[in-house]
């Protein structure tokens, strides 16, 4: 395969620091004295290959580069989603006060590129026509990966992918949204139809399968199906017609979408942990975030146990800390509550099913056929998430109708208090305004989410729920405003240096400037009813 300048700089990237990269790239990667590729080629191990380096970068799991998941995202939108807050200074001006870092920043694309998209542009060349189980699965499992850099930056490179153009053109976000509706539209026809001949899917893919499915097309159809309806709640105040046809056709086809936790996508971790249990556990560097105390501690969540440690310096009680602060010494706050048991696991959730139904009983509240109304779903939402973490009280806590989210209060330093942004309870109201309904469901489908960053940061974005706390410091020189916070990150240094008029093509189709303060195509001003 001939490759490009771009996809030899995303694959030059990932494996820099190991072997260099020249411009003999073909070459010096083509192994002459191993195996064959007759033998190679024996199960479709071709093939095969490329499925694990996408597995392992949708978030980076790899043993011993748990700092490329902490720029990839744990200091990104896991904090800004208010998820986590950093008690390290990091130099005291960094993305928790939105001076986004450049140097940090460029990995959310190149983790991307060089794992996710350069895999999967070789499967589909591998196997289109010819084994199309195969760039089915591809297909869904590149959209995954992929529809989460376009949230994170806007435009991307995406339909010109492995083009031998010596400036690769970047697609807007419409563009990457509607080719990834086909996209699944071709994996779940064609997955639909082997299962329809009685090919589940065990025998060819099974071995291969890192998400729990052992290979079971029905559930690679629920999983595809569901991130179906994901990607058309996005689009809801941009394109209202489609999304509602996409989610509608979401529920309808014939599997349908998760509806037990068997069904939830999740990656089995090659190392049999999550990167954040060693940035929290054992750097130090993440702690609970203080709107996850705000919230969990004002409902009195059951599920907080699994979420978070009690904090080694208050014992008995959990302690967040607010982004945006002032951080002096990593010591005055570093004995706040640590991430707790959620993270300590192999098993990398990506999507829970918890979130189907939460997306499904948005999608009623706004009268879609959803096969369910608002309040029933919103309710299995919760109840789901509650068996997915083992917590007990779920009947109890979904007619709570007292509790609220509470003030947070820095011991330490009283400067970051702050009341209370949140004033909603949990129980279901009828005679509630459809905003304050929609508030419940994603404050709801945001506690059931943890620790998954980047999908509650787009749900921040989209609906401005959960409300979180204002950062005290903003260091963005007026690029980005302290009421709105991060919408995107501008494009990485990289493709500046190397593909600039590409870059310039996603600056024209981005409609504002290239700052972290610019919204996304689906990121409008518009209300949410």
């Amino acid at each position: 395969m001939k490759l490009n300048n771009i996809t030899k700089v995303a694959v030059c990237m990932s494996l820099f620091a190991t072997v260099g990269c020249t411009d003999n790239f073909e070459e010096i990667n083509t192994n002459n004295n191993g195996i064959t590729p007759e033998l190679f080629q024996q199960d479709f191990n071709h093939i095969k290959g490329g499925f694990a380096p996408i597995f392992n970068n949708i978030q980076t799991i790899t043993s011993q580069l748990e700092w490329q998941y902490q720029l990839q995202q744990g200091l990104n939108s896991d904090i800004w989603s208010g998820y986590m807050a950093t008690p390290t200074p990091f130099g005291g001006s960094n993305n928790t006060t939105y001076n986004l870092n450049d140097n940090w920043n460029g990995f959310i694309w190149s983790i991307a590129y060089s794992n996710v998209m350069f895999n999967a542009y070789n499967i589909e060349q591998l196997s289109k026509g010819k084994y199309d189980q195969f760039y089915a699965l591809a297909l869904i499992l590149k959209v995954e990966g992929m529809h989460r850099v376009t949230d994170t930056f806007g435009p991307i490179i995406y339909s010109k992918y492995g083009t031998t153009d010596p400036t690769i053109g970047y697609d807007s976000q419409q563009e990457v949204y509607n080719q990834m509706f086909t996209e699944l539209d071709i994996a779940v026809a064609e997955l639909t139809k082997r299962v329809d001949a009685g090919d589940d899917g065990t025998a060819s893919f099974g071995k291969t399968d890192l998400s729990g499915y052992g290979g079971k097309f029905e559930q690679w159809i629920k999983f595809a199906n569901t991130l179906r309806l994901r990607l058309a709640m996005r689009i809801v105040k941009v394109d209202p017609a489609l999304a509602k046809t996409q989610a509608e056709k979401a529920v309808a086809q014939k599997f349908g979408v998760m509806k037990t936790n068997a069904d939830l996508f999740q990656i089995q971790s090659p190392v049999n942990t999550n990167p954040i249990a060693t940035i929290s556990g054992s750097w130090l560097d993440i702690r609970m975030g203080a709107d996850m105390e705000s919230i969990l501690g004002g409902y009195s969540d059951p599920r907080i146990a699994t979420y978070f440690d009690t904090s080694a310096q208050f014992p008995g009680e959990y302690k967040g800390v607010r982004t945006g602060i002032e951080i002096t010494a990593k010591g005055d706050h570093q004995d706040f509550s640590a991430i707790g048991a959620v993270v300590k696991s192999k098993n990398i959730v990506l999507m829970t099913t918890a979130e189907a139904y939460f997306l499904r009983a948005e999608g009623a509240l706004r009268g879609w056929n959803m096969d369910g109304d608002a309040k029933s779903l919103y309710e299995l939402g919760i109840t789901t998430s509650f068996e997915q973490r083992g917590a007990s009280g779920a009947a109890a806590y979904i007619t709570d109708n007292v509790k609220m989210p509470k003030a947070y209060v820095d011991p330490n330093f009283p400067i970051n208090n702050s009341a209370a942004v949140n004033n909603v309870t949990i129980a279901w109201d009828a005679a509630a305004t459809n905003e304050v309904k929609l508030q419940k469901i994603i404050t709801q489908k945001w506690i059931a989410g943890f620790p998954e960053g980047q999908e509650a940061w787009s749900d921040y974005r989209r609906t401005g729920y959960p409300k979180l706390f204002p950062v005290l410091k903003n260091t963005s020189g007026g690029k980005i405003t302290t009421e709105f916070g991060v919408r995107r990150i501008n494009f990485v240094q990289s493709e500046i240096s190397l593909n600039k008029g590409g870059v310039d093509s996603g600056i024209a189709k981005l409609g504002g400037p290239d700052t972290g303060g610019t919204r996304l195509w689906w990121d409008t001003t518009a209300p949410n009813f």
